[in-house]
């Protein structure tokens, strides 16, 4: 053998020692393989030991137990639940029983399986429901009620080698005074997990506070957090399911925002907050909603995901959060839990936005709503009883409030009425030439003073009122089974008559609210026509007439308290522009204003110049077009 063998071989040996040093496993990983192993020992032990069980129970139907048969039968079942449960196998069987805690607004019923809320009834609410002859008929209105929801936390214990235990399954020990209930669940001598709730009089929010007594040993010392898995399956409590399903899902705030977010509201969604802190989580039907808020420190993360329903299925929502609590260093963590209506002012009473749970909005229409209409409203409702009546006082506070817009829009109106007879004479005399009567009427316009679009400006300052307004009314809880004349609830649609069949994009029934305002606005839209000159745009003719109609079909199933205002301020619009034109406003006056603007050296309007700077270009185009087909026709 050479050298250069021997130096060869060398330097193999060497590659191969440094390759193992470098491929083995770090303590960590070796530890990690290590508790893998154990837990798939753990599982097919598990495994084993029911196979065994089962095993022995088909031979016990044929062969008479002897009482060492039985014991051996019970060891191998607590075996099993020891092997699932940990040391909280002694509380994993038992017997269901329930309890109540109540104050004067909400009545509260537990399960001491899994230590939660069963049902949650409102005594102030119902839920109308139909009955037969298509009857109302009035329920107890209750939330957390559906036997498929859960709300219980995995506690991951060490016995279990990353093996989990869910407080749904486990039976706790209860008990009671007259304004709190304490559910505790025992894995040994003065170790137990533990949850206490309270309820005060006269509020909807229950004190919700978890503990971990001396669980140090059992849980896995790994876990800086243990799991909530919350699913709640929301029930439909409104007539119209469609706008309620639109305005349920679930909403939550961040420690960093100062605006909550939601879920989508119209499909299904999944949000997966890994690396966000959590003060609040909130599922919310249309009116009522129930919340978790983190008092002392926030939940650590969370996925949220909301699934779609259909109309045959007997629930509106699936919601299912999947919530990191931390795990406190003083053993508790504590909570509000808020089961109850969405009032405004109770909601804003906690001071981290809840409130905004209650759809008004986003951007400047939500501003609105809340800090404009909203208080309008509750001072109108003060000193009227009717809700329908209060609507009608709010039309009216609101017009008057827009009234300046109003009459310049309307004064505008009746100075281009006043020129109609001098418009008149250009559509006869350019008739066969719309641009150049459109040009020419333009130039009318500047010369008389007047602005076309000064009726439009009022118009489009006056819409955010009407987008928060459209909002308003189906999210304001003010309105639910609010009755008023022929309507029985002002948040949902009214009934006129209903008809013996669904007519498409209509509806099964006729809102009569819904006629009256189209009926007002075309009325009103005939009488404006009449002394304004619409030869320069003849679709818009047409068109205000159209719109009304169209808006029958969208407003028929829509909220009452809207289709309402919508008809009070229509009605109105009508008597104020008939008394404005026929009273305040003097037609001579507006006339000698008409005559002393044209006498005035006139200022170019840069609104007016550009468009008729358009229209000569699109004047120009069309010249060019006409001489290149009178060319190609020559050719």
């Amino acid at each position: 053998m050479d050298r250069n063998t021997i130096v060869g071989f060398v330097l193999i040996f060497g590659i191969l020692i440094a390759w193992q040093q470098f491929m083995k496993p770090s303590a960590e990983e070796l530890a990690e393989q290590e508790r893998i192993q154990d837990s798939l020992l753990q599982d097919q032990l598990f495994r084993d030991s029911v196979a065994r069980l089962e095993l022995n129970q088909e031979e016990q139907v044929a062969v008479p137990q002897s009482p060492q048969d039985s014991m051996q039968r019970d060891s191998q079942q607590a075996l099993i639940a020891r092997a699932q449960f940990g040391p909280f196998a002694p509380i994993a069987t038992g017997t269901e029983q329930t309890y109540t805690l109540a104050n004067d607004l909400l009545k509260l019923t537990f399960t001491n399986k899994g230590g939660r809320i069963r049902e949650a009834e409102l005594l102030e609410y119902k839920k109308i429901v139909e009955g037969e002859d298509n009857q109302e008929l009035e329920l107890p209105l209750r939330l957390l009620e559906d036997p498929k929801n859960k709300f219980g936390f995995q506690l991951p214990l060490s016995e279990l080698r990353g093996g989990k235990v869910s407080t749904e399954d486990l039976y706790f020990e209860a008990s009671s005074t007259d304004q709190s209930i304490t559910f505790r669940a025992a894995a040994g001598p003065g170790q137990y997990f533990e949850q206490e709730y309270r309820l005060t009089s006269g509020s909807y929010n229950v004190e919700y506070e978890v503990r971990l007594v001396n669980l140090n040993s059992v849980i896995d010392g790994s876990a800086e957090s243990f799991e909530l898995n919350w699913v709640n399956y929301l029930d439909k409590l409104e007539k119209n399911v469609t706008y309620e399903r639109n305005y349920s899902t679930i909403y939550y705030k961040t420690m960093e925002e100062d605006v909550p977010d939601h879920c989508s509201c119209t499909s299904d969604d999944l949000e997966e907050l890994d690396e966000e802190s959590l003060k609040w989580i909130s599922n919310t039907n249309q009116f009522f909603n129930s919340t978790l808020i983190a008092k002392e420190q926030g939940f650590k993360s969370a996925q949220l995901e909301t699934v779609l329903l259909g109309d045959e299925s007997e629930d509106l929502k699936k919601l299912v959060s999947d919530i990191q609590v931390p795990i406190p260093e003083s053993g508790a963590f504590k909570m509000d839990l808020y089961v109850g209506p969405n009032e405004f002012k109770r909601l804003a009473e906690y001071g981290l936005a809840v409130e905004d749970v209650i759809p008004y909005g986003s951007s400047i229409f939500g501003t609105i709503n809340r800090w404009v209409i909203r208080p309008m409203f509750n001072w109108l409702s003060n000193f009227i009883g009717s809700k329908g009546v209060a609507i009608l006082l709010l039309t009216l506070v609101v017009k008057l409030l827009l009234y300046p817009l109003q009459y310049r829009m309307l004064y505008s109106q009746a100075k281009m009425g006043a020129l109609k007879p001098v418009l008149a004479g250009l559509k006869d005399k350019y008739k066969d030439d719309s641009q150049k009567q459109q040009m020419e009427t333009m130039k009318i316009y500047q010369e008389y003073g007047v602005n076309p679009l000064g009726g439009c400006l009022p118009t489009l300052l006056q819409l955010p009122i009407w987008f928060a307004l459209y909002r308003f009314f189906p999210a304001s809880l003010e309105f639910r089974q609010e009755s008023f004349l022929w309507a029985t609830d002002l948040s949902s649609y009214d009934v006129a008559f209903s008809l013996p069949f669904e007519v498409p994009f209509y509806g099964d029934h006729v809102s009569l609210f819904t006629i009256l305002w189209a009926a007002t606005t075309i009325l009103y839209a005939y009488y404006n026509s009449k002394h304004m000159d619409m030869s320069a745009n003849p679709a818009m003719k047409y068109m205000q007439y159209f719109m009304p109609l169209m808006f029958l079909f969208f407003f028929n199933s829509y909220a009452a308290g809207l289709t309402c205002y919508l008809f009070f301020s229509s009605a109105l619009n009508v008597t104020q522009t008939l008394v404005t034109k026929n009273i305040i406003i003097d037609e001579n006056k507006i006339k000698a204003e008409l005559e002393a603007n044209k006498k005035k050296p006139k200022k170019k309007n840069r609104l007016q110049s550009r468009f008729q700077d358009a229209l000569k270009e699109q004047q120009r185009i069309q010249a060019e077009r006409e001489t290149q087909q009178k060319n190609k026709r020559k050719k």
